[in-house]
């Protein structure tokens, strides 16, 4: 059994992919999945299709072409969204519904504060449109997953927590009576990890056209209970030796604590770029004297954290643009960099893209929601570098310096 799974962002598309890796499934996650550098010979391929800030329109277009590109015909499918439902997961979940059949949706995470109850999203206990998360991304509305599904003109139906608490066989039994009534996308109520088995258990069962929607939290589920092809042992992977760069392109609250977290503990250099710098890039006074601290720091052998600063100006949509001139800035050091961390998506895609980095092979997590890859090198032999990602919203205060170490001890 293969999948393929189609992310909005790079640090979901590794969160999905990076369960079925600890069951041994060699698992990649590229950043073109056009480009079959990697993942010819893999069972689980995470294309990352970065389309949580494109219109609707290209956001749907992006999916189909990925699952066509991506032999979606031939491999179980897995559509993964934020679990905080931003960018255009409901359009994505429309336009991938002909293709794959019924939409399965779940986008809870337990172990990251993210439930599901009424069809409606909650992190840590407090319903999703109340919270920072919306508001920074200036969402409005209510986070009522089968209301927005319906808007769309999509039949959508809920599958309550009543149901999922009865076991696998109600669950199935519901799934298979919605499907018959003509329903194309059930919207599931979980709030413990012990629920999203028995959503992965019971909907493995289904011997109709099926796919399923959701964070790392369903994903990890479904790798436990699905019968996926165990890759042959590896080779020995050789690394890049070098300093690692850590890269803060997050503007949550929780990213800002991690971040502190991580430099007083490892005693690491920091570097606050301001958001003028990388809007106006090598136009800017700073740009040039910036991009000489880090080639001082890295070339050095010194690790560092480089991170995105805030003004008055900043506005959540322009995040691609400043992750893009962040990784522009670090390009040239980067030739002396052995491990790369990188917190939000967006600005770990800008850095392996920028690096020329399009593939990587997933190792095991450092905690959940933080994978350990290798690059995945064009040229045969070549040493690899480690990489960390996580979304920016989540994970404990010691997520960033938990993978550090683990980059350490390698």
């Amino acid at each position: 059994m293969t999948w393929l799974i189609i992310a909005d962002d790079l640090s979901g598309a590794a969160d999905c992919a990076i369960g079925f890796a600890a069951h041994g499934a060699r698992a990649v996650v590229t950043l073109d999945v056009a480009d079959s550098v990697g993942i010819a010979d893999a069972e689980i391929v995470a294309a990352d299709v970065d389309s949580r800030r494109m219109t609707p329109e290209d956001a749907t277009t992006s999916n189909i072409d990925a699952w066509h590109r991506g032999d979606g015909r031939h491999r179980r499918l897995y559509k993964k969204i934020d679990s905080t439902l931003r960018g255009n997961w409901a359009a994505e979940t429309v336009a991938l519904q002909p293709l794959a059949g019924l939409a399965i949706i779940a986008p809870a995470f337990p172990a990251t504060g993210r439930t599901t109850r009424g069809g409606r999203m909650f992190v840590n206990g407090q319903p999703l449109e109340d919270t920072d998360i919306w508001r920074l991304e200036g969402l409005n509305g209510h986070a009522d997953m089968v209301a927005l599904l319906a808007a769309r003109g999509l039949a959508t139906a809920l599958l309550p927590l009543d149901v999922v608490r009865a076991g696998a066989p109600a669950v199935l039994a519901e799934l298979r009576a919605r499907q018959a009534d003509g329903i194309a996308a059930v919207v599931c109520d979980a709030e413990t990890e012990q629920d999203l088995v028995t959503l992965a258990d019971a909907s493995n069962q289904l011997d109709t056209p099926a796919y399923w929607v959701g964070s790392g939290g369903l994903a990890r589920s479904l790798s436990t209970v699905a019968q996926v092809t165990r890759a042959e042992t590896t080779s020995p992977v050789t690394y890049h030796q070098g300093p690692v760069l850590t890269m803060v392109g997050s503007m949550s609250g929780i990213s800002g604590k991690q971040a502190a977290y991580l430099c007083e503990r490892a005693r690491m250099e920091a570097l606050v770029v301001a958001p003028q710098t990388l809007r106006d890039g090598p136009g800017h006074p700073a740009w040039t004297t910036t991009r000489q601290s880090i080639t001082n720091c890295l070339s050095a052998g010194r690790d560092l954290l480089l991170s995105i600063g805030r003004d008055d100006a900043f506005d959540p949509a322009e995040g691609p643009r400043l992750s893009t001139a962040l990784a522009q800035l670090a390009l040239p050091s980067f030739e002396h960099v052995g491990g790369l961390i990188a917190t939000g998506g967006e600005t770990a895609r800008a850095m392996l893209g920028a690096a020329g980095i399009a593939a990587l092979a997933l190792r095991h997590e450092v905690e959940p929601g933080v994978p350990l890859s290798d690059t995945i090198e064009s040229l045969p032999g070549a040493p690899a570098r480690r990489v960390a990602t996580k979304a920016g919203a989540f994970g404990t205060e010691a997520a960033l310096w938990l993978a550090w170490q683990a980059m350490r001890q390698n």
